[in-house]
């Protein structure tokens, strides 16, 4: 909010306050319920009055790491941490030891968090909230004003920071939700399946309940027992926010799904196959988005449907020997695209899959997208991932796989592959485990399967 008003009357209505400042959240005045927890609803002037109330609360540090893992906890800090103008920090992982690193690169850090304290400086969620703050300047937020450092992933070296504006944070969130069609949801229940953390999780549950009038469920369902009690409490339309591995397993579920007026996905490539299973699984359009973290939200397809991607309103795509780079819209400044991309027009595209994923075996070219998709495709696999082993003296590195396919032999899978991909990219060699070390996004982080490859290998 502009900085010396001091109006401490609570706007339900929340409009755009003025060129400058954008609002927290937008939700009328009869339909003002901002979150659920534990089945009560929570009333916008209830959560300003929290986030004010934590604000006044937050030690003086110039960055936060908000690691609550309740939904409502977590969007109350981040309402918090802006109104005291702290940027949060937002990385790939909380393992101990990025934490540590991450305070190193940046000492004037804390953490907020609800749980277990973590191994750098700490402030504990209150478990109840005094009414000390008011409700205050918690309207709107100077557009210009840092409100993340999100982190790349880290697969190809140190993880890089990738500042966020609030103004490019609420314009994004906005673009998704007019593409998404949320004016007719508008009081739906979102529910995520994904962290809070990430930035898909923290645009498409978070933001978006924000900024367009939803309510969003506090908790953080996993299981598909949980995600149908999650869905089956909400009171009028759902939105499901998950992830491919997850709708795997929802689609698999005897006696199907309650149903969802609409489906996010995100984090992996989804195929036509599994979108139409979901679809039918929840009765609502499954929506796919693609983005990355130095780009934000870029474009989306109804994948049953579509192969090709539409850009987001503004967003323009535009190619040169480096390849190829996202601007306008909610993009902030020019962003470079990991993925291989074919232009179609104004706006479209297609994605042949990310241009680290592109090997080359004997001078033959395939990506790992490719194969993943073909070895997940065979009857019997449960799960599966090809990937890149290190050289270890060796002239190049071995191409390898992990699968988990109980009851299948490894010659039944090696077979199925020579007749569907080329031989030169047959796994050397083919490993069978119990599960894969997927992350809570449902990615396979490099370092994890390597472990994974030579406890299998040793074995």
């Amino acid at each position: 909010m502009p900085r010396g008003r001091t109006d401490s009357r609570v706007d339900r209505s929340l409009p755009l306050a003025d060129a400058n400042g954008h609002a927290i959240a937008r939700h009328a005045e009869g339909d003002d319920i901002v979150a659920v927890r534990g089945g009560r609803p929570i009333r916008l002037a209830e959560f300003q009055r929290d986030a004010a109330a934590l604000a006044a609360r937050l030690p003086a540090h110039a960055y936060i790491l908000n690691l609550c893992t309740d939904r409502y906890r977590f969007m109350v800090g981040l309402a918090a941490a802006l109104r005291r103008r702290q940027i949060s920090l937002m990385p790939p992982g909380i393992a101990p030891g990025l934490l540590r690193a991450l305070a190193e690169d940046y000492p004037d850090l804390y953490a907020l968090t609800d749980t277990a304290p973590p191994p750098i400086k700490s402030f504990t969620y209150p478990d109840r909230m005094d009414e000390d703050g008011g409700a205050a300047d918690m309207a709107a937020v100077p557009g210009d004003q840092q409100a993340l450092i999100l982190f790349t992933s880290g697969s190809t070296g140190k993880p890089k920071p990738v500042g966020k504006s609030w103004s490019t944070l609420v314009h994004s969130a906005r673009a998704a939700g007019e593409r998404l069609g949320l004016a007719r949801l508008r009081g739906a229940t979102v529910i995520g399946t994904v962290p809070h953390q990430h930035s898909y999780g923290l645009e498409s549950t978070i933001l978006l309940g924000l900024q367009h009038g939803l309510r969003i469920d506090a908790g953080w369902p996993l299981y598909p027992a949980d995600i149908r009690a999650a869905l089956e409490r909400a009171d009028g339309p759902r939105i499901l926010v998950t992830t491919p591995v997850h709708l795997r397993a929802l689609v698999a579920e005897p006696g199907g799904m309650p149903r969802a007026e609409l489906i996010l996905s995100a984090t992996a490539p989804l195929p036509a196959s599994l979108a139409a299973a979901a679809e039918a699984c929840f009765g609502g359009p499954l929506i796919e988005i693609y983005g990355c973290t130095e780009a934000g939200q870029v474009a989306t397809r109804r994948s049953a449907r579509e192969t090709g991607w539409q850009c987001l309103d503004g967003v323009e795509l535009r190619q040169d020997e480096r390849g190829t780079w996202a601007s306008g819209g909610a993009v902030e400044g020019v962003a470079p695209l990991q993925d291989v991309i074919e232009l179609t027009g104004a706006g479209t595209f297609l994605l042949g899959g990310r241009a680290a994923d592109l090997i080359d075996v004997a001078g033959k070219r395939t990506s790992l997208a490719h194969l993943n998709h073909q070895l997940q495709s065979i009857p019997g696999v449960v799960d599966g991932v090809f990937f890149m082993g290190d050289a270890d003296g060796q002239l190049v590195a071995r191409l390898m796989a992990l699968v988990v396919a109980p009851g299948l032999r490894p010659e039944t899978i090696l077979q199925a592959l020579r007749e569907r991909i080329d031989t030169a990219f047959l796994p050397r060699p083919l490993m069978f485990a119990d599960a894969l070390p997927r992350n809570e996004l449902g990615k396979l982080p490099r370092e994890a399967l390597l472990r994974l490859a030579g406890r299998r290998q040793g074995a």
